[in-house]
């Protein structure tokens, strides 16, 4: 359920800059954030659950996510809580 959560929220921040997010069964508990610029390019980890510990902050990964793909989009009140 936080998985889907996770991805509702990425695709309703980012809509038209991402070009796909994906829901991956796995088992043991893995969350896992991946971020694939082109096609056939190795992914950048962004979070992983196993050694950060639980799953992360909307805010910060949202930052995350946004300067490697988007770094003029602001991100109103989650950009003001970075800050704070």
């Amino acid at each position: 359920m936080r998985a889907a959560w996770v991805a509702q929220e990425l695709l309703q921040t980012f809509r038209t800059r991402l070009g796909e997010v994906a829901l991956v069964p796995g088992t043991d508990g893995v969350f896992r954030v991946e971020l694939v610029r082109t096609p056939g390019e190795e992914p950048v980890l962004l979070w992983d659950r196993k050694s950060q510990g639980g799953f992360p902050e909307i805010p910060p990964l949202k930052r995350a996510i946004r300067d490697a793909v988007a770094p003029d989009l602001p991100l109103g009140h989650t950009d003001r809580a970075g800050s704070a």
